[in-house]
């Protein structure tokens, strides 16, 4: 049986749409060819597909030169977009490029409930087929699993699983973002609010400048108020923050993630840190065509 798609977001998630346009040449329709190449804003300069941007000096670097920069780092942020096959294909590469250095490695993913472990234990032990791991994990189940297609994740849960690696899950229940959204914090029932971080900032300003342009720019969503859509952001945002500290053991970490996360570090990255200051990097996955900052991460990965 085909396994369902999503077919919608909540308010909360960060969604950007791509066009594609086609020109008239003379009498014949031309279409442009697709872009092939990413450009830095402030430099102008662009690059291939599969070229890892250091954000350090602007530059290329081999995947062998960052991974030894990655190799002592406690938590490796790794970004994608959500239905980027590719982006997944390297999340994997990653996982594995590291596990060879530290076999003591956990992967804490955003597309999992922080409550799911157990789950997730089961899956990493073998004792979960794909079948009973997409039910108990409730993948496909409204306001509570992830939603997306099961396959474009497959292939790393396939090597989590082949490896035996820890697995945790990070984010927050799925009902109760947008409780928040329409109501606020302080309208959550005491034991929703329980299940978030403790702390929630909302203090950020370039991280609020950034939320509220993704806001302004998704019109036909039915959310009023954009304090409390920023209240959902950063009590999201402050939630995976305080899985990843809580959950971070002896070896290091990989968290799998929405790029929107990590830009800039503003999202999830420093307020991780801010609890416990762990050293971290940031990997954002970006496809050709996209403009970017250098100062979106570490590393900018060139990818389809």
């Amino acid at each position: 049986m085909k396994p369902p798609t999503r077919q919608t977001l909540s308010g909360s998630h960060l969604i950007t749409a791509c066009l594609i346009f086609f020109s008239l040449a003379s009498c014949t329709t031309m279409p442009k060819q697709m872009p092939n190449k990413l450009t830095v804003k402030s430099t102008g300069e662009t690059f291939h597909v599969d070229t890892i941007i250091s954000a350090r000096t602007g530059q290329p670097v081999t995947f062998e030169a960052m991974l030894e920069d990655l190799t002592g780092v406690r938590v490796i942020y790794v970004g994608e977009t959500h239905t980027n096959s590719d982006h997944h294909l390297i999340q994997k590469r990653l996982i594995e490029a590291i596990y060879q250095r530290d076999p003591d490695l956990t992967v804490g993913m955003e597309m999992f409930d922080h409550r799911y472990d157990p789950v997730l234990a089961q899956w990493s032990a073998g004792e979960l087929d794909r079948e009973a791991f997409i039910k108990k994990t409730h993948w496909y189940v409204r306001q509570s699993g992830w939603g997306y297609n099961f396959e474009l994740y497959a292939p790393i849960f396939e090597v989590i699983q082949a490896k035996g690696l820890r697995l945790v899950g990070l984010n927050v229940p799925g009902w109760i973002q947008p409780k928040v959204s329409a109501s606020g914090l302080a309208n959550l029932l005491p034991d929703e609010r329980r299940m978030l971080a403790a702390e929630i900032d909302t203090g950020n300003q370039d991280h609020r400048a950034y939320v509220e342009a993704v806001f302004n720019d998704n019109p036909h969503h039915q959310i009023k108020s954009f304090e409390y859509f920023y209240e959902a952001q950063c009590a999201w945002e402050d939630t995976m923050a305080e899985s990843i500290a809580r959950k971070l053991a002896a070896g290091p970490m990989v968290v799998v993630i929405g790029n929107g996360h990590i830009q800039h570090k503003y999202g999830v990255p420093n307020r991780a840190y801010q609890r416990n200051q762990a050293s971290f990097r940031t990997v954002y996955l970006a496809s050709v065509g996209s403009e970017v900052d250098l100062d979106l991460a570490d590393y900018i990965w060139v990818t389809p």
